[in-house]
């Protein structure tokens, strides 16, 4: 697979120095030292080969949007190189640069022309752009009496009305309402079924593990991690729930992927199981059939509440089903050190045919984000087989009656 975009060694700093001249005499070359420096990339490199969908991950100022300017070249990096094959269309920011006085139309015009596009063929493009968009009259008036969701709505259209060779598309997107969303997204996998590269700035791990093949989680300006969206999302999440004196494991699960562990562990789950309704443990269950989550937990710390977390994901890592204690209000309070708690969790397994996997959180509210005592991916897996019923499609088991009249 050839490479269509290849950052190699790059690092970006932000420097502010004592006067203007200074800065002046840096564009010729000339040495002087800044009163400020702020490296917001160190020695990030990756390639993305022609077709392959990527999604770049990461809290609030690890690095991504600098990354993406680069990219794009609205940045040039201090240090390495940014190499890219083909066109690229981008939506970084909300309004691609719109001027408010502008109508939709007149933008769309402006917007296309700066990305290289003849006036005749973007005019041509234009009423499918105005009918993607589904803004009605507003289209031809000025841009500063849209909401933000219709700025997005013209931004997207316009970006995707011709098909790039790399797509970059940042957390903008989430601004707009649930069914341009759904249907932009429809036009984002569309284009990566005709060839199109894919570059994802998301924090929905749903999104990130249906549309892309890989994922690179960035983290105070470095590359941490570059793999399957599933672990690397895995792994992200566990990042974002450490906190003091707590740590992040990676290991090999039997099943291939790598099982992430993080927290405190002042409590952990000592032993996990599914069983049938005769009590034995099983890994291969039948459509609906009904099961119970067994769970042991052991407190290794005095623990003033705890609450016990989990979530069914499918074979990608999407999340199926997940609760927790303290949405039942059933949270155990002080807890001593050695201490154990025992959960039994009965439930029909309404889901289709495939391989799940069932993740744990030990918590003291309803968050992890507060006291992360374990988060556990891969705490268990299972697989569910159509044994008994019609056959159907889907990941849920959702029997129909189906009256029919002629």
């Amino acid at each position: 697979m050839s490479a269509v975009l290849e950052v190699a060694s790059v690092g970006k700093a932000f420097r502010t120095y004592r006067s203007e001249l200074q800065r002046v005499a840096t564009w010729f070359g000339i040495p002087s030292r800044p009163a400020e420096e702020h490296w917001a990339l160190r020695d990030v490199s990756f390639a993305i080969g022609r077709g392959e969908s990527v999604a770049l991950v990461g809290q609030n100022g690890a690095g991504k949007s600098t990354l993406l300017k680069l990219i794009t070249g609205t940045l040039q990096p201090t240090r390495g190189r940014v190499a890219v094959a083909g066109r690229i269309s981008a939506i970084l920011e909300l309004g691609l640069g719109f001027n408010a006085e502008f109508t939709g139309r007149q933008n769309v015009l402006h917007a296309a022309g700066l990305m290289g596009y003849p006036q005749e063929q973007i005019l041509d493009a234009m009423p499918g752009i105005e009918s993607f968009a589904e803004i009605g009259d507003y289209f031809d008036q000025p841009v500063r009496t849209y909401s933000s969701g219709m700025q997005m709505r013209v931004a997207f259209s316009v970006a995707t009305a011709f098909r790039p060779d790399i797509l970059i598309v940042d957390e903008a997107l989430s601004v707009g309402d649930a069914y341009f969303q759904h249907k932009s997204f429809r036009r984002i996998r569309e284009f990566r079924d005709q060839g199109t590269t894919l570059l994802i700035v998301s924090h929905d791990s749903s999104a990130v593990q249906a549309i892309c093949d890989r994922a690179i989680l960035l983290d105070a300006g470095a590359v941490l991690k570059d793999g399957a969206p599933d672990d690397v999302m895995d792994y992200y999440n566990a990042l974002i729930a450490e906190r003091e004196n707590a740590s992040v494991t990676v290991q090999k699960h039997e099943s291939g992927r790598e099982q992430v562990i993080s927290g405190t562990r002042e409590a952990v789950v000592e032993s996990i199981s599914l069983v049938n309704q005769r009590g034995e443990p099983v890994e291969f269950i039948d459509v609906g059939e009904r099961v119970e989550l067994r769970i042991t937990v052991r407190c290794n710390a005095d623990i003033e509440r705890l609450v016990l977390g989990y979530m069914i994901k499918d074979r990608l890592g999407q999340p199926v089903y997940g609760t927790n204690t303290f949405y039942t209000e059933q949270s155990e309070s002080a807890l001593g050190s050695g201490e154990r708690v025992h959960y039994r969790i009965a439930f029909n397994a309404n889901l289709g045919v495939g391989s799940y996997s069932v993740s744990t959180a030990l918590v003291s509210t309803e968050t992890h984000l507060v006291n992360n005592y374990e988060w556990r991916e891969l705490a268990l897996t299972f697989t569910v087989a159509n044994l008994s019923h019609p056959t159907f499609v889907g990941s849920a088991w959702v029997p129909p009656l189906i009256e029919v009249k002629r």
